[in-house]
């Protein structure tokens, strides 16, 4: 009896520890399209770090406004760029309307934008980097919430909020106010003249999360140079989201170059496949998604919708992939 009761004794340890082990890893939730998959739209992703902070990264058009169940709380936006798939020009009416190449995005967010409406409602700040927080504070402030909440990390520096280290880093890409942000005459004559409106670069992501894990979150970029020395180097990210699906952005194969010479993290989530990745949650043959991690020599780990995925501190998925 004894020697049956010292072997349950050690059973409730192994599994107190294990739980102990999981509560310290970051959890990454994708809120993309249709639940199990990984679509054209998706961008969004929440990161939940172990002392409970909610960072959601790029909302887009795929989380369906501030009233989205999947949401819960969320302490920290973070915006990569302006453009309508990533602040959320439109957005669908709710979870799992329309189908995976074609979501429903008929909800227009303008002139607020997605981010701006869900930040607005769940009292969160926003983080960004270049020219944007003044017109994210503009924004808060002209629908009654507090500017302040727009927070600047410009390249070099950080800021640490709610016990996450959040530094920019530099992502190739444009980064352009759509005109109808501005609104008014202003908006309208640039609207006509076919430009837009100038707030600096777009952004990536570098997060040091209060478990040790460093996360590199590309935004939409190309190929760079800091992407050795400041990611990697510098930074010592482990864990990347990474921008994969080529014409906006780099493709499969710069993408993989990306992760395999430059950055060279532990683990890799794709991202931005701008076509059908997955059906039936298995990745689709032939598609960039498919190319991408057959490139990539370290473990790539699909975003499927509300599946949410586990990270220690090494970068390895310890739960979840």
């Amino acid at each position: 009896m004894k020697r049956l009761n010292r072997v349950a004794a050690v059973g409730a340890m192994c599994v107190g520890l294990s739980f102990s082990a999981l509560a310290q890893n970051v959890k990454v939730t994708p809120l993309g399209g249709i639940d199990g998959e990984f679509c054209a739209q998706d961008r969004a992703l929440v990161f939940e770090d172990p002392n409970g902070t909610r960072i959601l990264y790029d909302p887009g058009r795929t989380v369906a406004g501030a009233s989205d169940p999947r949401l819960g709380k969320i302490d920290i936006i973070l915006v990569s760029h302006m453009h309508g798939d990533h602040i959320g020009n439109a957005h669908s009416k709710a979870p799992n309307s329309g189908t995976c190449a074609s979501p429903d995005l008929s909800v227009s967010a303008m002139p607020n934008s997605n981010a701006v409406n869900i930040a607005l409602a769940k009292k969160s700040k926003i983080v960004t980097g270049s020219e944007m927080p003044p017109f994210f504070a503009a924004k808060l402030k002209a629908n009654g919430g507090d500017p302040a909440n727009s927070i600047l990390a410009r390249f070099g520096g950080s800021v640490t909020l709610s016990g996450v280290r959040i530094a920019t880093v530099s992502a190739l890409h444009s980064n352009g106010v759509d005109p109808d942000h501005i609104g008014g005459e202003l908006g309208r004559a640039m609207k006509e003249a076919g430009i837009a409106g100038d707030v600096g670069l777009a952004t990536g992501y570098v997060l040091r999360f209060s478990n040790g894990l460093v996360a590199y979150l590309s935004g939409d970029t190309g190929v760079t140079a800091d992407q050795e020395r400041v990611v990697r180097d510098l930074y010592q990210a482990k864990l990347a989201v990474m921008n994969m699906g080529d014409g906006f952005t780099t493709g499969p194969v710069e993408a993989a170059f990306v992760m395999n010479e430059l950055v060279k993290p532990a683990s890799v989530i794709a991202s931005h496949a701008n076509e059908v990745g997955t059906v039936g949650a298995k990745v689709r043959a032939g598609s960039k998604t498919e190319a991408f991690i057959k490139a990539v020599k370290v473990p790539v780990h699909v975003p499927l919708s509300g599946r949410t995925m586990e990270f220690d501190a090494s970068g390895k998925c310890a739960a979840g992939c």
